[in-house]
């Protein structure tokens, strides 16, 4: 269920489909303040050599310390950003028996296997 919420909370108020979200359950949340990774990608390309190798260290650093990080300067247009969160919630939503028989996906990747978190 709280997956659900946490995705049904980004959807716009476009789709009238959205089946209501029962809140049968309570949430207790610590949230810590942290500054995520936030890494300035157009140094790899724009950037001299130096900075490319700053970059790159990084990456791998924020990838070791955090797993994840996010990107600015990359190129990529909001709309191409926009299309490509409307297929996840998409693929999302779709149920779970359709999602495990797909081959739309790389040997070897990972797909969580539990229809309800997915």
């Amino acid at each position: 269920e709280i997956y659900k919420t946490l995705l049904y909370n980004q959807i716009t108020n476009t789709e009238r489909d959205v089946p209501e979200i029962p809140f049968s359950f309570s949430v207790t949340a610590v949230v810590e303040e942290v500054e995520l990774p936030v890494i300035d990608v157009s140094r790899l390309i724009h950037g001299a050599e130096k900075e490319r190798e700053k970059c790159k260290e990084e990456i791998a650093r924020a990838s070791r310390e955090w797993g994840f990080f996010q990107v600015i300067n990359h190129g990529i247009s909001m709309d191409v950003l926009e299309k490509m969160r409307q297929e996840q919630i998409r693929v999302f939503r779709e149920p779970f028996d359709k999602k495990s028989k797909s081959e739309k996906f790389s040997a070897g990747s990972y797909r969580w296997g539990t229809p309800s978190a997915t």
